[in-house]
């Protein structure tokens, strides 16, 4: 069963939660802000069903609710912030706004991320540099639960990229995606509902394929974008891994089986090589290559060829990437947000504890 919340009803809840733990004003609207908007594009598996894990997190002292974000290193064109273990969800949206501004005055920004926590959707932050003329980028490691191609071992994250690029008169080209063949929050999401995964999602402690939503569990582990071999696992490997390279080991954060579970009860990889999760974002202003007007309109010319090519079947048109996502955003907007009961009463929960009402 499900229950439906307006966004404001969840974006006050969220943010007096946040306010809650220490987060200032500015800092507890961000979050919230960032949070709700997974739920609002219909990736409910990165929204407020995750608001509990944040709270235990907090309660763990594994996030700071008063962190102090710091450059520690930079150029004109790059820096490397600490985030102070503060909420993925503030530090990230504070180092995408470095990139932007490095942009403005050089063309590119880069920015690497170490000492933060889960940041959400990685395409919230990419989205920022959308109302600037430029091209945004965003990505994250995250807690190992993917097995590499050919093994058995939690080595990576689900390690998510995210591209946005503007146009004109068309909506913007938004990609947001796992380098998995499906984020862990979708396993948690089915485990809610006690339904199967779909053949492909995970392999069990042995290896073998498996359509058990409790897989990881039980010892299992989730698999690249490819599912095997034979599908091209190696290739969401490859990605996966770049995610975590430029997130974690250019920036001095944990990364591979080192990079901290999101999950408070698992305990802390021993020997952690940095700290905490590393993100990695840039932002690219267009007229840095050609005139922003012209660019515009061969993304325009670009997106009506493809939203135009011929469908397999004319019930289902070709997409763009981002056009499910903004249309969720209108829908949810308009009729609501809606929760599994299970969501509803982790929420209720985490309520209770601070004695704010859902």
């Amino acid at each position: 069963m499900q229950q439906s919340f307006s966004y404001d009803q969840l974006s006050s809840f969220t943010y007096s939660i946040f306010r809650k733990t220490g987060c200032s004003d500015s800092d507890a609207a961000v979050a919230a802000k960032v949070l709700l908007s997974a739920d609002l594009r219909g990736i409910d598996s990165h929204g407020v069903a995750r608001l509990s894990g944040y709270i235990r997190l907090w309660e763990a002292g594994r996030i700071n609710a008063t962190p102090s974000i710091i450059t520690v290193h930079e150029t004109p064109s790059t820096a490397v912030v600490d985030g102070d273990a503060g909420l993925g969800l503030v530090v990230a949206p504070h180092a995408m706004q470095i990139a932007i501004e490095k942009a403005k005055n050089v063309g590119t920004g880069w920015v690497s991320v170490r000492n933060s926590n889960h940041f959400g959707i990685a395409g919230v932050h990419a989205m920022m540099a959308l109302d600037h003329e430029m091209i945004g980028m965003a990505m994250t490691n995250a807690s190992a639960l993917v097995a590499p191609t050919f093994s058995i071992e939690r080595m990576l994250g689900t390690n998510p990229i995210a591209v946005a690029i503007p146009a004109g008169k068309q909506p913007p080209f938004v990609a947001d995606f796992a380098t998995t063949t499906a984020a862990n929050g979708k396993l948690e999401l089915l485990q809610r509902k006690n339904e199967a995964a779909p053949e492909g999602w995970v392999q069990d402690a042995a290896g073998k394929s498996s359509t058990d939503a409790n897989a990881l569990k039980n010892g299992g582990m989730l698999l690249p974008l490819g599912s095997d071999r034979e599908h091209g696992s190696h290739k969401g490997y490859a990605m996966g891994s770049i995610v975590d390279i430029f997130s974690a080991v250019l920036s001095g954060a944990s990364y591979g089986p080192w990079a901290p579970p999101f999950p408070a009860y698992v305990p802390m990889p021993e020997n952690m090589p940095g700290a905490g999760l590393g993100h990695f974002f840039g932002a690219v202003r267009i007229d840095a290559f050609r005139p922003a007007a012209e660019f515009r309109e061969h993304m325009d010319r670009w997106i009506e060829r493809f939203r135009n090519a011929k469908p397999a079947d004319p019930s289902q048109p070709v997409l763009i990437p981002g056009d499910p996502e903004r249309e969720m955003e209108t829908i949810r907007m308009s009729a609501g947000i809606p929760l599994a009961d299970s969501v509803v009463t982790e929420l209720q929960a985490v309520g209770n504890k601070f004695g704010i009402a859902l």
